[in-house]
């Protein structure tokens, strides 16, 4: 995947725009809000999307997956009622878009992602090792069973 890692003034004017959507669809938890405002969303994505990254959509990323519309991510998030150091187990991590949400949000978030080539891709995104407070598995990872367990509990 080719993607673009320069976040000029014009992607912040779309992240914006993007953030006044998802509120005028009924978002209202500023922190929220201002996670997916802080997330370049078109880092996520193929170059190609480049110019519609900021639409409220779901795009193809690969494998027969998508990222998810922004207004579900923010939805979800604001469900969740994140705080600080609350723990999240996400089962699909996708282009890793809504862990990098919940983790500027302060969550420790464990995901977990069964497209080998969608988590390979993951692993080489240099964009990723600023959150520390994400952990990558794969269904393949034996690491990820005793954590689910520990989570359930």
């Amino acid at each position: 995947m080719r993607r673009s890692l320069e976040d000029s003034y014009r992607h912040k004017g779309l992240r914006k725009k993007l953030v006044d959507t998802v509120r005028e669809k009924g978002i209202k938890d500023e922190n929220v809000l201002e996670a997916i405002n802080s997330v370049p969303r078109h880092f996520f994505l193929d170059s190609a999307f480049l110019d519609v990254a900021y639409v409220d959509k779901a795009f193809p990323i690969g494998e027969g997956q998508t990222i998810s519309q922004p207004y579900t991510v923010a939805y979800q998030t604001e469900l969740l009622q994140i705080q600080k150091n609350d723990k999240v187990l996400e089962i699909g991590t996708g282009s890793a878009y809504q862990a990098v949400v919940l983790a500027a949000l302060g969550a420790k978030v464990f995901t977990i992602e069964r497209q080998k080539k969608l988590f390979d891709e993951n692993k080489l995104f240099a964009y990723l090792k600023q959150y520390p407070n994400i952990k990558f598995f794969t269904e393949m990872d034996s690491r990820a069973y005793p954590l689910m367990v520990l989570l359930i509990k």
